[in-house]
């Protein structure tokens, strides 16, 4: 069993301190507040315009393969997996707590957004409910499966998913004695969530302000996810023989 006084060195938060979180919330609410005032409908408009004026079918093809970066439930089958097994190499159970929080956390808030804000995708107006245009592009405006586009789950999971990757991996490596390469975790990190805003948006999948609110989404889920000190939460007595710290060095 690992003492309880020992001190760990643990990857520091940034920004630091609860002002970041309370910005990212604050601007998700007030372009929630601005789309329902009718603001950034013509931009969300004439992007979505651009976009289906240059998409190329070998550019669509390339756009689409890589938005699968975003798929939700491969990425949670992932970060389980890789959770299950660094908690098997290190004999500890608490790497399998940072995906079951994470699947809890965007089940609660992602959907529950989305039926909320009833705001049909792009395509509406070629696709069922063949919504015209004008209206395709209203926030708390639509009903049907169509109305269910704000914000992207898509950039929102992506950003949650692989900083869950980012977190599990070096523990991982650690395991196997393996260095922790700065630049890959930064890789894991930040270009799938980039690529999944640019596709997504590409595609004709979300409005841009979609992809801006699951962008502000995520790295608040993201946030709130990292500072849980997951080597120090009370584990129940029957789980003492698994309570090994993963996310730094005892």
């Amino acid at each position: 069993m690992r003492e309880a006084t020992g001190v760990r060195q643990r990857v520091p938060h940034r920004p630091a301190g609860w002002w970041w979180d309370a910005l990212l919330l604050a601007a998700l609410v007030g372009l929630t507040v601005a789309l329902a005032s009718g603001q950034f409908l013509g931009l969300d408009r004439a992007v979505a315009d651009w976009a289906d004026a240059h998409r190329p079918a070998a550019a669509y093809w390339l756009a689409r393969v890589l938005n699968y970066l975003g798929q939700g439930t491969p990425l949670t089958l992932l970060a389980a997996g890789l959770g299950v097994l660094v908690a098997v190499r290190s004999r500890s159970i608490r790497p399998v707590l940072p995906p079951v929080a994470a699947f809890v956390l965007t089940v609660l808030t992602i959907g529950p957004l989305k039926l909320w804000s009833d705001r049909a995708a792009p395509t509406a107006s070629v696709k069922p409910p063949y919504l015209p245009e004008p209206d395709t592009v209203q926030i708390f405006h639509t009903d049907g499966p169509y109305g269910v586009s704000y914000p992207s789950g898509h950039v929102a999971n992506s950003i949650v998913w692989y900083g869950l990757l980012a977190l599990l991996l070096p523990a991982l490596l650690r395991t196997l004695h393996r260095p922790v390469p700065d630049s890959l975790i930064m890789a894991v990190r930040v270009l799938p969530p980039v690529i999944v805003f640019c596709t997504t948006t590409y595609l004709g999948w979300h409005w841009l302000t979609d992809s801006v609110a699951g962008l502000l989404l995520g790295l608040l889920l993201d946030r709130l996810l990292h500072r849980v000190p997951w080597d120090d939460l009370p584990l129940p007595g029957r789980l003492r023989a698994w309570d090994r710290p993963f996310t730094s060095t005892p």
